[in-house]
């Protein structure tokens, strides 16, 4: 028996929000969304309620307070941005997304989705909901992991910061070997979709015969009305969008303010040296601790000028990503596969720390 509540085979971009159902049935409360709302909430609300009250908590409690202030007001205004490019991205038709990626399969389009990526002025978290929603207009598999891997620390902002912490030289050939490794991974995964093994993305006519790509925009454009109603649908629309990833970054924000909370980190850097030891428990660190690009930035900065170990450092800024349970958790939910989830470290690590490794015998 098939109705409208049938399991989708492939993820319907109109569809986002698993809140709402074409059924009209009440969904389940998701849990996680909430808990970790409230979780976040609390702890928020400690780091200025305790003070007030001249109550002194616990100092494990205390430093998970403040972890949770920093973290969530270092994050906030990229994931609202973001939120702001999932709406106005999905009121572009798909053929613009199209145009602008190119075809998915093809090296000119891996190249493109990179250069996308690092000119995006986003953290990790904020990045993930746009390049879940390039997905969901029919971005290749391989363009959505290779917009996903060179992008989270290649900011303008974070360009700078880097600047600052390490020198251009570095900061440069970080930049380079991250778009490398996005575009050999990148052709990599849409050479595993063509061959089957991984599922494909959303499935898009081309380009329409003739299609022109200024010419289609500014027709397009003078047939917008932007209006009250206009705004508050890329609004609404962002929001709906960006409620997959919000989830998991509250439960990351806790994951994170916990660590800190019950683990020093005060030696944090006198274990990690440009040995291969170091880089192993480096790549542990990078897995275990749940930050966004600009909280990886500095930590990445004292593993270069302090362990001396360059390597190390690229490899916490990339692994983070490649490994990064937020990130693979919303691969998962948005694109209905376990499978590519688990490729993306699989398919990223090996190539980070080959590259790691050259690293720290340069320095």
């Amino acid at each position: 028996m098939s109705d409208c509540c049938s399991p989708k085979l492939k993820p319907d971009p109109k569809a986002i929000d698993s809140s709402t159902s074409c059924c009209g049935t009440k969904q389940s409360l998701d849990k996680l969304l909430w808990g970790s709302l409230t979780g976040v909430a609390l702890l928020y609300a400690l780091y200025f309620l305790a003070p007030a009250v001249n109550w002194a908590p616990p100092e494990w409690l205390a430093t998970m307070s403040l972890a949770t202030v920093e973290l969530f007001n270092t994050m906030w205004w990229s994931v609202v941005l973001a939120a702001l490019f999932v709406g106005l991205i999905g009121r572009i038709p798909q053929h613009f997304i199209v145009a602008i990626l190119g075809r998915g399969g093809s090296f000119k389009g891996i190249v493109r989705a990179t250069a996308a990526g690092v000119l995006m002025d986003l953290c990790s978290h904020g990045i993930l909901m746009v390049g879940m929603k390039l997905y969901q207009k029919g971005a290749s598999l391989g363009q959505v992991m290779a917009f996903l891997i060179a992008s989270p620390w290649n900011s303008l902002s974070l360009t700078l910061i880097m600047c600052a912490l390490i020198g251009l030289p570095w900061t440069l050939a970080f930049i380079a070997l991250s778009m490398v490794i996005g575009v050999i991974s990148g052709l990599i995964f849409d050479r595993l979709v063509a061959r089957n093994i991984l599922p494909g993305g959303i499935e898009h006519q081309g380009l329409p015969e003739g299609f022109k790509f200024w010419p289609e925009a500014k027709a397009a454009w003078a047939a917008t009305t932007v209006n009250k109603t206009w705004v508050k649908g890329v609004l609404w629309e962002g929001v709906q969008g960006s409620r997959i990833v919000v989830r998991w970054l509250l439960f990351g924000i806790l994951l994170a303010a916990a660590i800190r909370g019950f683990v020093s980190l005060d030696n944090f850097q006198d274990y990690f040296g440009p040995t291969v030891i170091g880089l192993a428990l480096t790549l542990l660190a990078a897995t275990i601790i749940e930050v966004c690009s600009e909280g990886s930035t500095p930590i990445a900065a004292d593993l270069m000028t302090r362990a001396k170990a360059p390597g190390n450092s690229f490899a916490f800024l990339m692994t983070g990503v490649a490994t990064d349970y937020t990130e693979v958790m919303v691969i998962k939910d948005t694109m209905k596969s376990w499978k590519v989830a688990l490729f993306l470290p699989l398919v990223t690590v090996p190539q980070v720390v080959a590259i790691a490794l050259i690293l720290n015998t340069m320095g």
